[in-house]
């Protein structure tokens, strides 16, 4: 029942090694995350000029599965061009082009379109 004295500092060793190893492993990754926070929130408290975030709205519409198609045929075209788009952005272009119409061109274009019937999924 004696107790040998090396083996009580061997395992506080072992476990205070443990602990620091774990230490060393959580330290670095901190740090850079630490460092990036900190680098982020000094220049945007002095940058006078930033920016307003502007307001996103999430909405549904319906149209036709040929017209929806379209909207992947420009996503290759611009992809050929090196450019990569969301289907969001190539509304949102639609709509700057449609924006820079006369009237008569705008009524022109919305006249060739067909009326379609939202289709609303049925409630269980």
């Amino acid at each position: 029942m004696t107790t040998d004295k090396t083996e009580l500092p061997a395992k506080k060793t072992a476990t205070s090694k443990t602990l620091a190893a774990a230490k060393k492993v959580v330290k670095p990754a901190l740090k850079p995350a630490a460092k990036k926070a900190g680098a982020i929130s000094k220049p945007a408290a002095k940058n006078p000029e930033k920016k307003p975030k502007v307001k996103v709205v999430h909405d549904n519409f319906s149209m036709p599965k040929a017209e929806y198609r379209k909207i992947a045929e420009i996503k290759e075209v611009c992809l050929k061009a090196g450019l990569h788009v969301k289907k969001s952005e190539v509304l949102r272009a639609g709509l700057k082009a449609l924006g820079q119409m006369n009237e008569a061109q705008l009524k022109s274009a919305l006249a060739g379109l067909a009326k379609v019937k939202a289709d609303l999924p049925k409630a269980p």
